[in-house]
């Protein structure tokens, strides 16, 4: 096999990627371009690239995908209401193609001769990050250190750091792993894997408990165009400005904790604990407005597509052609989800309480339990007989 002489390895500066750096060198013995892709990780990016040059990479690319990622990705799920297991709102899961991408197109710019990631062999990410890089790359080399190297645990690469004296954001007494971006936060490994054990409060990050939250109501109002959030209480706002402006509104009042166990895509299950209070919100807004908007069959089918389109995301698949054709078709749904959701938000609760559109399916005149003239009630006899004579067939044969 060709021996690599620089590697794209994609660098957060946490546990895992600050030890890899290291090892690529000792075991490689070739240099190393640490890439780090900025989608709202906010304060986690200070200090990254003197860490990144200490710890032996020769190049440091820190890249501003946060617009892209809301505009392209977040957005996306929203439309598509995609939520995996009826819980996960899957923040991981849609940056990494994403990051992905993005490092396949420093390779070609360095003229590298491979990638490196940091996922472990048990989980999602190594999949979702290497089914990118194939689909952009059909040959390219992949280096997945936790599929080659001698350590079994976080305590041995921690052990690791030390020997070296590589700084490293965990420690033993403190040994969950931490995953941010503008979408959320999620909480995984050390104590959390007893599915039974109540996360501290002192983990949370961005948002407060909802016995903390203010003991008065926030009201905001979302529009929306074409299933796309484009103003916040009637000011237009960037993709990143809007969701940013909801994770600190929604924070605030305790909204978009989830603890949950998943299923991964390799096999086994999974607990992790997540805040994502600003697509909470846009979920639920984003729903209100559909609800009006949209033809029931329409939205029905949509509906039954929503597991599809998660397990897509979740798994990987974001640069397949299924997927494609999910986007085509959710885009073309889409079209006239236009209007406002008045969102309530109390104490961890996010409820929708009001919802406006010019062109809503609504009407009252048709829907109104008071007198009115255009919907004879009468009409409703022959349309459950049709409907009931399959049931009516069958029970006459069953007699």
């Amino acid at each position: 096999m060709k021996k690599v002489k620089k590697v794209v390895l994609a660098y957060s500066g946490g546990l895992d990627t600050s030890i890899i750096v290291k090892w690529l060198k000792d075991v490689y013995d070739c240099e190393v371009i640490a890439y780090a892709a900025d989608v709202g990780q906010e304060e986690e990016l200070v200090g990254l690239r003197e860490k990144a040059i200490k710890t032996g990479a020769s190049k440091v690319y820190i890249e501003d995908l946060r617009e892209e990622f809301a505009r392209d990705f977040i957005f996306f799920a929203i439309k598509s209401n995609a939520i995996y297991e009826g819980n996960y709102l899957m923040g991981t899961s849609i940056a990494r193609p994403l990051i992905a991408k993005r490092q396949i197109e420093i390779l070609r710019e360095e003229n590298a001769d491979a990638v490196c990631h940091g996922s472990t062999g048990k989980g999602n990410d190594q999949v979702r990050f290497e089914l990118t890089f194939y689909s952009m790359e059909p040959n390219v080399r992949i280096i997945a250190p936790w599929r080659e190297w001698e350590f079994t645990s976080r305590e041995d690469l921690i052990d690791y750091a030390r020997k070296h004296d590589i700084e490293v954001p965990v420690t033993k007494k403190k040994p969950y792993s931490m995953d941010r971006n503008l979408m959320h936060i999620s909480y995984e490994g050390g104590i959390l894997e007893d599915p039974w054990t109540e996360p501290n409060e002192d983990m949370f990050l961005t948002t407060v408990s909802p016995e903390a939250a203010p003991d008065k109501p926030t009201y905001i109002e979302i529009t929306f165009e074409k299933g796309v959030p484009v103003a916040i209480d009637g000011e237009k706002m960037s993709a990143f400005g809007i969701v940013d402006h909801l994770n600190k509104v929604g924070g605030a009042n305790g909204i978009g904790r989830v603890d949950i166990v998943e299923n991964r895509f390799v096999g086994m299950k999974s607990r992790g604990v997540y805040e994502t209070p600003g697509c909470t919100i846009l979920h639920a807004a984003h729903r209100a407005v559909e609800t009006l908007t949209l033809d029931r069959e329409v939205m029905h089918i949509r509906d039954g597509l929503i597991p599809k389109v998660a397990e897509l995301i979740y798994y990987g698949f974001w640069y397949s052609p299924e997927m494609k054709a999910m986007m085509a078709l959710t885009d073309e749904i889409q079209s006239v989800v236009n209007g406002t959701a008045r969102m309530k938000l109390y104490k961890g609760n996010c409820t929708v309480v009001g919802r406006r559109s010019d062109n809503s399916l609504y009407m009252k005149d048709f829907a109104t339990f008071d007198t009115d003239s255009v919907y004879d009630q009468k009409d409703a006899g022959g349309f459950i007989r049709c409907n009931a004579l399959r049931l009516r067939i069958r029970a006459m044969q069953e007699k």
